[in-house]
């Protein structure tokens, strides 16, 4: 199969991790060169989230409810990255980054992930499964790379149909492609150990509750307009994100997957992690959640220290770390080249033959073979024939003018 060498643009990627992390260095090594004082968790820190969130929401939802209808795409954009920030906050609550209390980061997670209706424990189990085998190829529960060998020999029509609406350029999927994450690993009792299973049913207690209540209260007051209008179209924004989010935080061109013999925890925390620079106003309603390595290396420092946690670890490992700058450039290199898994060159195209060359056969082999042989002598009897003429001649010319050959 060609190997095309890729060079990253320095425009998308303006730090390429350079080389890989040695193998002496551990995940204890990365966590202790981060200060102590940026994994202290600050309450009223964590509540001003809260109160920002609501708060921005508010706004949006306002907006929302007044601008005309041509100006609605812009106020659902608006509104459904507030959304996001009710994940975020849930997020460093399933991390116990959020507060010093079990109990507070339980009832604060699941009331921040209820109108987003996520299931918060379910989410955890899942989630902490992802920080544990970041990049691990068959194991990592986000966003694994499609199997070649699959894709051609076993997939069916409709089952390629979905991965490449999902993993394209453009994709008509991709950005609601966390949907289907959702989907499938949250409501499913059968994923979960029995002494998960009380939490996990609380969870999804809220959420059917959540949701009975919800719903018919929207449709009464509002009707189905008001419910896709204030609800559904900002709700697909914040998934939209979360897509773009979990796919940009692990996959890029020049990050492999690996394979579990080839696995090493430190270097998936720092190397396989990308930190991306997203538009000031994103990164304001979604609390710094792509500031991402410092938050693979360590879970529990709060997402309002990150950017200082960030700084720390560049300046001991950042030869070994990855950045990206958010834009359409970036989605367009992931989506178009990071299709199907490669073993050397981390991702292969969809359009490349993934089949493997059917071997000659013996008999072939020895036709072509005589062949080749025949030709040869053909070629070398014709050069000896050219070559004596040229001789005769080049002698004929020297004795002739007197000339010494060159």
């Amino acid at each position: 199969m060609a190997s095309v060498e890729r060079r990253p643009d320095p425009k998308i990627y303006p730090h390429v991790a350079e080389g890989a992390l040695p193998a002496s260095v551990r995940h204890g090594d990365l966590v202790q060169s981060i200060p102590i004082e940026l994994f202290e968790i600050s309450e009223v820190k964590a509540f001003a989230q809260v109160l920002g969130t609501l708060a921005f929401t508010a706004v949006g939802l306002y907006i929302t409810s007044i601008v005309p209808w041509y100006l609605l795409p812009l106020a659902w954009i608006f509104t459904g990255t507030a959304f996001t920030g009710w994940f975020v906050i849930g997020h460093d609550c399933g991390h116990n980054s959020f507060s010093k209390y079990a109990i507070v980061n339980d009832v604060v997670g699941v009331s921040m992930f209820l109108p987003l209706f996520y299931p918060f424990e379910p989410w955890r189990i899942q989630h902490n499964w992802h920080h544990n085998n970041t990049n691990k190829l068959y194991v990592d529960n986000a966003w694994q790379p499609f199997q070649a060998q699959y894709y051609d020999q076993q997939a069916t029509t409709l089952e390629r149909a979905v991965m490449h609406s999902i993993r394209a350029w453009p994709s008509p999927m991709y950005p609601i492609s966390s949907i289907g994450h959702w989907i499938q690993y949250h409501f499913d009792f059968n994923l979960f150990k029995p002494c998960q299973q009380r939490k996990v049913n609380i969870s999804l207690a809220a959420i059917a509750i959540g949701a009975a209540v919800f719903f018919p209260a929207t449709l009464m007051t509002v009707g189905v307009w008001g419910l896709v209008k204030f609800w559904l179209m900002p709700w697909l924004i914040f998934h939209f994100w979360l897509s773009t989010f979990t796919l940009v935080h692990h996959t890029l061109p020049h990050i492999p997957f690996k394979p579990e013999a080839d696995w090493r925890n430190a270097e998936a925390r720092l190397s396989g992690t990308v930190h991306c620079e997203y538009p000031f106003w994103v990164e304001w309603l979604t609390w710094h959640i792509n500031v991402h390595v410092p938050h693979h290396v360590s879970t529990r420092i709060p997402s309002y220290n990150l950017r200082r946690a960030h700084q720390a670890l560049k300046s001991q490992w950042g030869k070994y770390i990855n950045e990206a700058v958010f834009g359409v450039p970036l989605l367009k290199d992931i989506l178009a080249n990071c299709q199907l898994y490669h073993e050397e060159e981390n991702y292969q195209t969809f359009a490349k033959d993934t089949r493997p060359q059917p071997k000659p056969q013996p008999a072939e082999i020895s036709k072509e073979s005589s062949k080749e042989v025949s030709s040869a002598q053909e070629t070398t009897t014709e050069a000896t024939s050219t070559t004596t003429k040229r001789t005769k001649s080049q002698g004929k010319g020297s004795r002739d003018t007197g000339a010494q050959p060159r």
